[in-house]
């Protein structure tokens, strides 16, 4: 590359109009009536013309049964032997490997996992961290006028821009689950009921989210903060912790719960009952039991870091974006 000719120009236009050629090309993959595992390996001698070095397919013919077939044959028993457990337990049947599922398309990656809704979003508008928008729109379908069409508008032209954007699941060193939650108080403007949110990790990735306008009316922020909290100890990390028991991968740290109404934050260690706890008296017990038992710490978090708030309420567009990339939605790897 630093000492370029005619023919090398013309070896680099093959090559492109190869690839433009073929862009739409992909690697196809069989399901086969054998198990024999199977490697090939050669090696072009001397095939540099400059400096007569040989390229090798692989890495020669004892690294590939003494490393890679050793490794797969290894992971492939402890697969299997997973899946015969799980088989023992439960009414099960083996699909083979995650490439599409419920309309989400599993690429895997070096360093995990990509999930895509490409397709799903060409069909459906929706999208998880456009639930809010596409809530408050829908409040209009009934009687809609121009303003509430320029939104619809909007939020086909994100769509559009970004329905290549998908999920990335990581490889996480740690086992730590943490939860977001907020509430966004009287925020309907036709109803004044407030719309309640959470999203929850596993290490580094996002495991669930949620969002729903709520059904009863909050007589204080604290409530519908509370409340928040409340649904998110009992409905989903007691839920995922119990998984995780039943798959015999039991957490041993305790869950975070960030949230940042102060007040929330205090009422679930304070044993002291007053004015503003006495319509949410059973979320109050059960929660504070939960941090009494050391399984759950309810933190406080500042709003600037309070990424649930993408799905609750509508946000600056550069706020917008670092809250979607917080939440592993990102571009596919190329």
């Amino acid at each position: 590359m630093h000492d370029l000719h005619e023919p090398h120009f013309n070896a680099l236009k093959h090559i492109l109009r190869y690839v433009r050629g073929t862009v739409d090309c992909g690697l196809e993959l069989h399901v086969s009536s054998t198990a024999q595992l199977t490697a090939y390996t050669d090696a072009n001698w001397a095939g540099c013309p400059v400096a007569r070095r040989s390229t090798s397919e692989y890495r020669g013919v004892a690294n590939v049964v003494a490393e890679e077939t050793a490794w797969i044959r290894n992971l492939l028993l402890i697969l299997q032997r997973i899946i015969d457990i799980l088989h023992s337990e439960f009414a099960i049947t083996n699909l083979g490997s995650l490439n599409y599922f419920l309309g989400i398309f599993a690429q895997p990656t070096a360093c995990g996992m990509f999930l895509s809704q490409s397709k799903f979003a060409e069909e459906i508008p929706e999208r998880a961290h456009l639930s809010y928008v596409v809530q408050q729109v829908c409040l209009y379908m009934h009687d809609p006028h121009e303003p509430h069409f320029n939104a619809l508008k909007r939020i086909l032209c994100y769509v559009r821009g970004t329905v290549d954007c998908g999920l990335e699941l990581h490889v996480s060193s740690t086992a730590q689950l943490t939860a977001y939650t907020d509430a966004d108080w009287a925020g309907c403007p036709v109803a004044r009921r407030s719309t309640s949110g959470y999203c929850l990790f596993l290490g580094d990735s996002i495991l669930s989210r949620y969002a729903k306008r709520l059904v009863t009316l909050s007589r204080s922020s604290a409530e519908a903060e509370y409340r928040g909290v409340a649904n998110v100890v009992a409905e989903e990390t007691a839920w995922i912790c119990n998984l995780l028991r039943e798959l015999h991968t039991p957490l041993f740290t305790t869950t975070l719960v960030y949230c940042d109404n102060v007040s929330a934050v205090y009422m679930s260690a304070n044993p002291v009952q007053h004015q503003r706890t006495k319509h949410i008296e059973i979320d109050i017990h059960f929660v504070r039991d939960i941090v009494a038992k050391g399984q759950v710490r309810v933190l406080h978090v500042p709003s600037r870091f309070q990424y649930v708030d993408i799905f609750t309420k509508g946000l600056p567009a550069a706020l917008l974006l670092e809250f979607r990339s917080s939440s592993n939605i990102r571009r596919p790897p190329v």
